[in-house]
């Protein structure tokens, strides 16, 4: 995505690519020596592991490592933020929250998701994350407008 949408040289880029798989890598670590510890201190300290332990100790690492507002941590975020919303929704459904389902919810929740991030981009695209921002301006905005075969083969932006 950084090739494709990020304005800039191509080493510039590369940059940008390099630091971000290091910030990934380095704070994924963190949080799990961060986890670990607490998990084990928590452990220790009561005698016995519980489920509120392992809570306790990613809110704490969440926090720690996870709470600054970078473009790093809020993509991770959102990431983790979809994946524990289908994971609450099976658990809902398990424990008998919800009702189970005739049919697959799959299409209800893809039509949900495309109407309102649309409809998000197109009257209020100041609520979307830049880098969405970006890629939906390229493909929904930037491609009103034709030059030649290169804009639909390498990229297209508006020419100035």
């Amino acid at each position: 995505m950084t090739l494709l949408f990020k304005k800039g040289s191509l080493q510039d880029k590369l940059k940008a690519i390099a630091l971000a798989t290091y910030t990934h890598s380095r704070n994924l670590s963190l949080f799990v020596v961060t986890y670990k510890c607490l998990v084990g201190a928590q452990r220790w300290w009561q005698g016995k592991e519980g489920q509120l332990h392992s809570f306790l100790a990613a809110c704490v690492g969440g926090w720690l490592v996870f709470g600054d507002n970078n473009h790093i941590n809020s993509q991770i975020n959102m990431y983790l933020l979809s994946r524990v919303l289908f994971g609450l929704s099976r658990l809902a459904v398990e424990k008998g929250y919800l009702p189970v389902t005739k049919r697959d919810p799959f299409p209800l929740f893809a039509t949900l998701v495309w109407g309102l991030v649309l409809w998000l981009f197109e009257y209020h695209p100041h609520t979307l994350q830049p880098s969405l921002q970006s890629s939906m301006t390229y493909l929904y905005d930037d491609s009103n407008v034709w030059h030649d075969l290169s804009d639909f083969l390498v990229y297209n932006k508006k020419r100035t």
